[in-house]
């Protein structure tokens, strides 16, 4: 009976998901209403609705073709590193970053801007103030309405910071949250691979499957036949024909059920790597066992520290941090700027006259309110945050590295296991087939016996395909996924 548990593809992903909180920080807006979008899935025969991750959809490319697609494990890693959806989603953190530090820039640089009016004008020399009647005693009548008149007016201003500590200490700091989005981005090219080639051995494991399944199947096929042979010859019982058609019912069932693991976990390989939907492939690749070269605790560190871009997206954050309270404080530092402000006025263009205004400003904060007092506690705050994420992911590393180490070794000793197991049920099933058929037993053995080369066969699909995800998660843990999941996968 096929199990309910969950795919080892999303396991691995719920496993790696730490890498991903670079990606959040950058793409999630703050406050109430994400827009996190959820799957149905079945735990333990019931519905569950948990939220889907990114990095298992893609954003296809192009639509299906009608010939069948030859995909390597290469191709699939290349075409994700392209169409993955939490690759995509993950890139627009960085033209996000840069924009926030040509804001902090523009701080910085002059600023130019002009404007130029026309209007008309009339006006009521009464309202103004203007005793019109006074005149009148001279003998001078003048008319209380002024106008219509045009007035033309053109006019550049230009600004500049001379010196504004707190403007260069913030586009350090949004500088340094380039960077920080740029690893998160190398980041999450890394978990791309992993998920892509966690996927792709998947698919390999359950094709396996149904080889296995289906030979198994004719093996059941052949034992009925033999126990209905031997009914007819009268050399057994009809008990033993009625065993072994069930026996051959559920092997029937066994492939049909992994033909349907595999046509689904072959779509989940096309959503991950970014295939048309509907596009038929096949895998070149098959599964290996290639022996990997022993490596230290402390090689494996060592190289973890260097490498992961998730570490060196915090270092980066942390830094950011650090010059972010740096430009809080200086919001009690004077700055000192100048203005310039160029003019043409007049009734029109060819009867005006330019006029020009520059002032040099010094300012100095006296008392804000408690503003910048209020920043400083928020960037220490910060600070204290982003160091302890850091402390906290370096120890993550270490627990990555070390886990990945022993599931590697575990999952060899498996294999090495299960390689035995398959043989040693093999040679049973041989020996209960020959007992039946000389009448020394009836096929009670020869069921059990080959339930037990199921048992056996699934046992090297499940630990060749957890010793090769092994190589691949230990890649990723020290931060050479995309550059050695090859070589990891040929033990080099």
């Amino acid at each position: 009976m096929p199990s309910l548990a969950p795919r080892p593809l999303a396991v691995a992903l719920v496993l790696f998901s730490g890498s991903i909180a670079s990606w959040a920080q950058i793409t999630s807006p703050s406050g109430a209403g994400s827009a996190t979008q959820y799957v149905i899935t079945q735990s333990q025969g019931t519905a569950v609705l948990q939220p889907q991750n990114p990095f298992a959809g893609s954003v296809p490319a192009s639509n299906a073709t009608p010939n069948v697609l030859a995909l390597s494990l290469k191709d699939a890693i290349d075409r994700g590193l392209k169409q993955n959806l939490g690759l995509l989603l993950t890139s627009e953190g960085i033209p996000s970053a840069r924009g926030q530090w040509w804001k902090a820039l523009s701080e910085l640089l002059p600023n130019v801007t002009t404007s130029t009016s026309f209007s008309a004008t009339q006006i009521n020399l009464r309202t103004a103030g203007f005793n019109v009647q006074a005149f009148s005693v001279l003998g001078i009548n003048i008319n209380p309405i002024a106008g219509p008149f045009g007035i033309f007016d053109t006019r550049a201003y230009v600004t500049q910071s001379v010196f504004n500590w707190q403007a260069i200490q913030q586009t350090r700091s949004d500088a340094q949250q380039i960077k920080a989005a740029q690893y998160s981005f190398k980041d999450a090219r890394e978990l791309v691979v992993f998920a892509v080639a966690s996927a792709y051995l998947q698919t390999i494991a359950d094709s396996a499957r149904v080889d296995t399944a289906i030979a198994q199947r004719d093996t059941a096929h052949a034992l009925y036949q033999q126990a209905a042979d031997q009914l007819k010859a009268g050399t057994t019982a009809a008990i033993d024909v009625l065993r072994a058609h069930v026996e051959l019912q559920t092997r029937e069932q066994r492939v049909i059920s992994a033909r349907n693991d595999l046509a689904k976990q072959k779509i989940a390989l096309g959503r991950v790597v970014g295939l048309p939907n509907g596009q038929e492939f096949t895998l070149t690749d098959n599964a290996m066992y290639e022996p990997q070269p022993k490596i230290s605790i402390e090689d494996a560190l060592s190289r973890a520290y260097a490498s992961r871009a998730d570490y060196q997206s915090a270092l980066a954050q942390v830094r950011a941090a650090i010059l972010a309270r740096k430009a809080a404080v200086a919001g009690y530092y004077p700055s000192v700027s100048t203005a310039v402000e160029y003019g043409d006025i007049g009734l029109n263009p060819g009867n005006s006259h330019g006029t020009l205004d520059a002032t040099a400003a010094l300012k100095i904060p006296v008392f804000q309110g408690g503003k910048v007092h209020g920043d400083i506690l928020q960037a220490e705050a910060a600070l204290r945050q982003s160091r302890m994420l850091l402390d906290n992911l370096h120890a993550q590393i270490d627990q990555d590295v070390r886990n990945a180490l022993l599931d590697l070794q575990s999952a060899a000793d498996q294999v090495e296991v299960a390689r035995s197991s398959v043989d040693l049920a093999g040679q049973t099933l041989q020996q209960a087939r020959d007992r039946f058929a000389a009448g020394v037993t009836d096929n009670i053995e020869v069921v059990q016996a080959q339930q037990s080369v199921a048992s056996a066969n699934e046992s090297l699909i499940s630990s060749l395909y957890s010793y090769n995800v092994s190589k691949v998660g230990l890649a990723r843990a020290i931060g050479r996924a995309e550059t050695g999941v090859q070589d990891y996968l040929k033990g080099r």
